[in-house]
């Protein structure tokens, strides 16, 4: 009985035919073709893979049908910054909760003292009623605040005037002192919630994002 045995072709993943020889196959020979050949299948599988999602990608992206495919991952990977560096850029100005935990405080001028402060953290049931209380203990007016949630992240930015006139708080140490206090108020309603063993950071919110505006009426007053 003749038969031929195969060899693997280690560049194109195929199964290649040695030289005829003489003589019986054995049970050893026999699970060695197998193994080859389920080997040579898997390569073959995983070629016609990658080749059809190196086509999607040809297709998303412009101008690449001659490229080899270094060269169109390459582009792949600068079009996917771009779109990445676009949607920043887009988001700039949307109030929109992110992964970290962060509180933030800055000053600006509005015919009088202004500080924008913001909260982002996971949400928790008492978390509005807290903010609310430790805004009301600082000596500020709230002119409006806005609250964005995704998921189970909620951000809440406040905007806060100085209850006296617009000269009360030309001092930079007063200001300086004013907004560390703004920003200690909110990190401590961010490292309760972090403390509580009943907090569980799985609650979600009834809608994916939901986003509401308030203005106390007093922000259109002088």
């Amino acid at each position: 009985m003749v038969s031929q045995a195969l060899m693997l072709d280690a560049e194109e993943g195929e199964l290649l035919k040695e030289p005829a020889r003489i003589g019986k196959m054995g049970i050893s020979e026999a699970k060695a073709f197998a193994a080859l050949k389920s080997h040579s299948e898997a390569e073959r599988r995983r070629r016609e893979r990658i080749n059809a999602h190196l086509a999607t990608l040809r297709g998303l992206v412009p101008c690449t049908e001659k490229m080899d495919k270094a060269t169109l991952l390459a582009a792949v990977i600068s079009q996917v910054k771009e779109l990445k560096k676009n949607a920043l850029e887009a988001c700039k100005d949307l109030l929109v909760p992110m992964d970290d935990d962060e509180v933030k405080v800055e000053t600006y001028f509005d015919r009088t003292l202004h500080f924008k402060a913001s909260i982002c953290c996971d949400y928790r049931p008492e978390l509005l009623s807290e903010l609310q209380n430790a805004i009301d203990a600082l000596p500020l007016k709230m002119v409006s605040t806005e609250i964005s949630t995704l998921g189970s992240r909620l951000k809440n930015e406040f905007v806060l005037a100085d209850r006296r006139n617009k000269n009360a708080l030309d001092d930079a140490g007063a200001i300086q002192l004013l907004t560390n206090s703004i920003h200690q108020t909110l990190t401590s309603v961010l490292e309760k919630g972090s403390a509580s063993p009943e907090y569980s950071p799985g609650t979600t919110l009834p809608n994916k994002r939901r986003r509401v505006t308030f203005f106390d009426s007093s922000s259109s007053s002088s």
